[in-house]
């Protein structure tokens, strides 16, 4: 699955300041919602719910935090860079400075683990995260993690 088919170039966001990861969280989950006319309080609840079962730092500066929404029949995602880089509970112990937040339908069918992998696949390439960290705007961000 390509990262293009579940992420637009209007949820990209750069420099985004947040002082917490549950600041993060609840932040992008208001976005999410907007953009998908859904509660946020309902998407901040599943994010949450699972940073519980174990951080989604995967090391590296990044994370990627995800949770099932019953009402969505394709993956949604946010890219956010965020201004300051904050502590995620990292496997790595580092601080995170770069999210990509993916929001997976219920059904297994949806084949949510292909958007799951890509993003994670995408944002183990070397090249990519010194694109995304370097970025001026969402527009060269976009473009970093799509390719």
């Amino acid at each position: 699955m390509k990262i293009s088919e579940f992420l637009s170039p209007a949820d990209v966001l750069i420099d985004l300041q947040c002082s917490d990861k549950r600041q993060v969280l609840q932040e992008l989950a208001r976005r999410a919602a907007a953009t998908l006319d859904l509660p946020a309080d309902k998407i901040a609840a599943e994010l949450l719910k699972r940073e519980e079962l174990g951080s989604t730092g995967t090391g590296g500066g990044i994370a990627i935090p995800h949770g099932r929404i019953q009402s969505l029949t394709k993956p949604f995602g946010l890219l956010a860079r965020l201004k300051e880089p904050i502590d995620f509970g990292a496997i790595d112990g580092q601080p995170v400075d770069l999210i990509f937040l993916l929001l997976l339908p219920m059904a297994a069918k949806a084949d949510p683990f292909g958007a799951l992998a890509s993003v994670a696949r995408r944002l183990r390439t070397p090249e990519a995260l010194v694109e995304l960290r370097r970025a001026q705007n969402a527009s060269e961000a976009y473009t970093a993690i799509v390719a």
